[in-house]
Order: C-alpha cells, then structure tokens, then sequence
C-alpha cells in the first residue's frame, strides 16, 4: 500500500505543464484551465490537475474507468468507498485530491487539492458521528 501522508505532500500532484500544453490550456493563475471540450478529450487519470499514479490507481480500485466517470460522482462517498475497499482509512487528504479531481472534470478551474480542505473538514465536521459496533 501507499504512503498516502507523504503522497499530499509530494509536488507530483501538481498540473504537469507539459500535459497543459497538450491539452491546448489556457493560463488561470497559476495553474491551468481547459475548456468543456479539452476535458472530454481527456483519457488519462493522471492528465487531471492533482492526479498521479496512486490516485490513479485509487479511481480503478473504486471501478471507475475514465475521467469522465468522475462526473457527478461524490468525493467523500469515493473516499469511504475506498477506505471499505482497501480495509484501511486512507489519508483524509486524498479526500483533497477527489474533490479536486471531479470539480475539475465537472468544469471548475484547476485548483491545487489542498484548497479543499476547508470545505472537507467543514463537510466532515457536519456529519454525524460513526455508530460504535459492540
């Protein structure tokens, strides 16, 4: 298994110009934003700002095959589904990397993933406590 802590850390997640470049971008900030139609274009997890092979692999344990799959999908349902899968509970920040992956499919600009966690722990700290099995 990975190491997820060091993996959100790690500068890999960030939006590989070269890919940009081919993807035909325009400049957002500092990152990248392509159009509606650049993203159906794209057939590789890891063409998508913040993804690198071990969320890549993460969208395949989760079933799902092509970026555009993410596509209305929730991140925090593929997060738990994920942690039941592997039978480990992954590093709260690969949350980070879902929402930011399939708001970036869904037509929000490329954003870095820990941009997201405000919202992850304001999400998370709205949902009820888990249940303890005795």
């Amino acid at each position: 298994m990975r190491n997820t802590r060091d993996e959100c850390r790690s500068p890999r997640h960030q939006f590989v110009p070269a890919v940009a470049n081919s993807l035909r971008t325009r400049n957002f900030g500092n990152m990248k934003a392509t159009s509606t139609a650049v993203r159906r274009a794209i057939t590789q997890f890891q063409h998508i700002p913040n993804v690198g092979p071990a969320t890549a692999g993460d969208f395949r344990v989760l079933g799902i095959g092509t970026p555009q799959d993410l596509i209305g999908r929730d991140p925090y349902a593929m997060y738990d589904a994920l942690c039941t899968r592997t039978g480990q509970r992954h590093d709260p920040c690969v949350m980070d990397v879902f929402i930011a992956a399939v708001r970036f499919m869904e037509g929000a600009p490329a954003t870095p993933w820990y941009a997201y966690t405000a919202e992850r722990k304001a999400y998370l700290a709205s949902r009820p406590a888990p249940q303890m099995h005795r």
